[in-house]
């Protein structure tokens, strides 16, 4: 009986081996699958990578010489196989998609430009960390407003998309233009509030003068070595490209301006803050917005003006409430009050742009009155800002304005002409910004000024004009 139950044990351990080893030999069977399919796998990624690389190679050098034709079909084999290779892919196919974009008609133009708008929101997926959202969403807009395929409605939605969620790279000259601008026809077809209008307009604006900042600080470090002659290549560059940013960010704020038109008049502004004051009057960027406005626009004298006045000194006592305050005093006949503020209000800031900013109001609010005293002011706001040319554009009327007042012949009058033109060119030298404004007050100036003719006949050629006014200096005749 034991020998029997032995034997079954010796059998079934048998039999376990057995199974134990078949599953052995199954496993590295499997294993031995896997393997080989692994490095088939490695390889056909190789060999495929490989491929790709080839191709990006290739329509990259197709590219360089815009043969875009050549180009689009090793770009299609890799920007669909190798999505993730190269930044190239994308970035050298939205050349390649414009182009067939544009030489193809029909549903063939229609795929095209469908696979231009997935290319930029494939960007955004592959390489997130070198896309700026701002300007993926900029692209898609643009390049359906220029081929007239976007409605208002959506110009809007989208470029604000853009201007919230990455307002440090929307810097797009004509897409801050078409944000603004879009929302102004939504508004005039009813479907957007006035405020909103002016929200925006706030925004945009002040995007563009940090913006235009940014590039007067680089113009005037590099002018004083333009002047020296010790640029270098690279500054050459530096400088030629600011100031032709500069120039597009002031026409774009020029065609802003235009685009806002009557609607911020004073007819518009007192009744809609009169109607949002008492909502509003604890949001201190809503006062100091509408304050500011109602300032410029000179809508001063309505007695809302002063009350918003107060609340802001009330809310936020900055150095710009002294010279509302100064201006109130100056309406109403007190003007050692009106200069005690405005001192006052200088005194207290200490960031050499705001007290440029505060200066140059004080001159506009002097230049109707006393000419000299405005200068003054506007030279402060040169001295505490180089790159104000506002300021120079101001002093520059300012002698305009007085031509008929300095000299005793008419030469000598007409030649405060030159003066001002003058300083209407510096004005457009550290701000090109005002390049446009600036240079058709040259041209207005100039026209005024003595002729050759005039010249010839008085024999002033290369003499020098005195200013015996309030102006004072002088100005070099030109030479024929």
């Amino acid at each position: 009986m034991i020998n029997g139950l032995e034997k079954q044990k010796s059998i079934n351990n048998q039999n376990t081996l057995t199974t134990l080893n078949q599953y052995k030999m199954k496993l590295k069977f499997h294993t031995a699958i896997i393997l080989f399919l692994g490095f088939m796998m490695i390889g056909n990624a190789q060999d495929q990578n490989a491929e790709c690389m080839t191709n990006l190679s290739i329509f990259a050098e197709h590219a360089k010489v815009k043969n875009y034709d050549a180009a689009y079909e090793p770009w299609k084999m890799v920007y669909e196989t190798c999505p993730k290779i190269n930044l190239a892919v994308y970035s050298v196919g939205e050349k390649i998609l414009k182009d067939k974009y544009k030489k193809s008609s029909g549903a063939d133009k229609d795929g095209f430009a469908t696979d231009y708008l997935t290319l930029l929101e494939n960007r955004l997926i592959h390489f997130p960390a070198k896309t700026k959202k701002a300007d993926m969403i900029i692209k898609k807009v643009l390049f359906k407003y220029d081929n007239k395929s976007i409605s208002n409605d959506d110009v809007y939605a989208q470029l604000s998309e853009g201007f919230t969620t990455d307002l440090a790279n929307f810097k797009n000259p004509k897409a801050l233009y078409l944000y603004f601008s879009s929302l102004v026809d939504l508004h005039g077809e009813g479907k957007n509030q006035l405020q909103e209008v002016f929200d925006v307009y706030d925004n945009v604006t002040e995007k563009i003068e940090s913006e235009n900042i940014k590039l007067t600080d680089i113009i005037s470090k590099l002018l004083p070595k333009e002047e020296a002659g010790t640029l270098t290549s690279k500054e050459k560059k530096r400088l030629k490209s600011a100031t032709t940013n500069s120039k597009s960010y002031g026409k774009i704020a020029g065609s802003i301006d235009s685009k806002l038109g009557k609607l911020a008049d004073c007819t518009n502004l007192i009744p809609l803050y009169q109607k949002n004051f008492e909502g509003k009057k604890n949001d201190i960027t809503w006062v100091k917005r509408a304050v500011s406005r109602m300032f410029s626009k000179e809508c001063t004298d309505d007695p809302l003006f002063r009350q918003m006045v107060e609340v802001q000194a009330n809310l936020d006592p900055s150095a710009d409430v002294y010279v509302y305050l100064g201006t109130l005093e100056q309406k109403a006949g007190n003007t050692s009050a009106a200069v005690a503020n405005f001192d006052k209000a200088l005194g207290l800031e200490t960031d050499g742009r705001k007290k440029s900013n505060i200066a140059y109001k004080v001159a506009t609010i002097y230049r109707r009155g006393s000419k000299s005293t405005a200068r003054k002011y506007a030279q402060k706001a040169i001295d505490a800002n180089p790159s104000n040319g506002k300021a120079y554009l101001l002093i520059a009327s300012l002698y305009a304005s007085s031509a008929n007042n300095c000299g005793t012949t008419t030469f000598d009058k007409l030649a405060m002409y030159w003066k001002a033109a003058e300083m209407a060119r510096k004005a457009s030298r550290v701000d090109p910004s005002l390049s446009s404004r600036a240079g058709k007050s040259v041209k207005s100036y100039m026209a005024k000024a003595p002729t050759k003719s005039m010249i010839f006949e008085k024999n002033m050629a290369g003499k020098t004009v005195n200013f015996n006014c309030w102006v004072g200096g002088s100005i070099k005749v030109p030479s024929l």
